[in-house]
């Protein structure tokens, strides 16, 4: 356990029960109270993501040892998986808040990209398993292979952190319906902005609406398109290199989940995680490009 991680928990819960999640104005339910309040939970969850714990069993034997000094009330393997898969829109917050924190948040540029989340390999798993309301076979042209799973559009600031995000079905919503669904519901920026994105979101339909919603689309040129000016192409390096973060070092790729509730709080504890380190980062003064590893150890 490293002081990194304590000063990243201790400053992320304190901000979350003074400003975002206050314990004082949760209600209680029925049945015996619950062992962790809002932002407790959410700080556990996240050093699970950053300690690189995938399986919620494990980690429960793990978390008295890693963070037993900063949280000594830890509920039991079946109460924290209950509770964590009920907790995404607690997650989704927490997630937000730390975007909004960080002065890249008024910055008018975004970076925009979709990529797949993979939800089973077998065709057993495809009749049997729970995530099939948003789960469903689709194509992951970066990689020339198909796929069950869902499909998660990223709306990121040049830094790194996610603005807005959601998942869904790969066939019932293409990626650029589900991008300017996305633009609608969720607000990416303070004003105006310029996303950048790939060749996926080409189309006069999607950029004369997001022109209306204040968003001017910036991707390559098609084949026989002939576009004024060069097209950032290091900017698209950095939202590939925030997916992959999520996938490999925050364990989005290893999710686990078996239920549509499930995969949607590990997709939110996994950006809450990366939003965190983030704003961490620029809360300390570490440099920009620091690694998520250094919470590993």
């Amino acid at each position: 356990m490293t002081n990194d991680l304590d000063a990243l928990l201790t400053a992320l819960y304190v901000h979350l029960d003074d400003h975002v999640l206050p314990s004082a104005n949760q209600r209680r339910g029925p049945g015996r109270p619950r062992k962790l309040t809002d932002a407790e939970l959410v700080c556990v969850a996240l050093a699970q993501v950053l300690l690189r714990c995938d399986s919620e069993r494990h980690w429960m034997r793990a978390a008295p040892a890693r963070i037993g000094h900063l949280f000594p009330r830890l509920p039991g393997q079946s109460e924290y998986n209950r509770h964590l898969r009920d907790a995404a829109p607690v997650l989704l917050k927490a997630a937000m808040w730390p975007a909004r924190s960080v002065p890249t948040w008024w910055e008018n540029l975004r970076l925009m990209d979709g990529t797949p989340v993979r939800c089973g390999a077998s065709r057993v798993t495809v009749d049997r398993s729970g995530p099939g309301e948003v789960a469903g076979y689709g194509r992951d042209v970066s990689h020339h292979a198909f796929y069950w799973g869902a499909k998660l559009v990223l709306i990121t600031t040049a830094e790194g952190s996610v603005c807005a995000f959601s998942l869904a079905h790969p066939k019932e919503l293409d990626e650029r319906k589900q991008a300017l669904h996305l633009l609608h519901v969720r607000p990416c920026a303070p004003g105006p902005a310029v996303i950048v994105c790939d060749k996926g979101f080409a189309g006069v339909g999607i950029e004369t609406a997001a022109a209306g919603l204040g968003f001017a689309l910036v991707r390559p040129a098609l084949k026989g398109e002939s576009v004024e000016g060069r097209f950032p192409g290091w900017l698209r390096q950095r939202i590939e290199a925030v997916i992959w973060t999520l996938k490999n070092q925050l364990g989005l790729e290893r999710h686990q989940a078996r239920t549509s509730e499930g995969l949607w709080a590990r997709v939110c504890q996994r950006i809450c995680a990366l939003n965190a380190a983030i704003w961490h980062n620029w809360l300390v003064g570490a440099p920009v490009k620091r690694s998520l590893i250094a919470y590993d150890h």
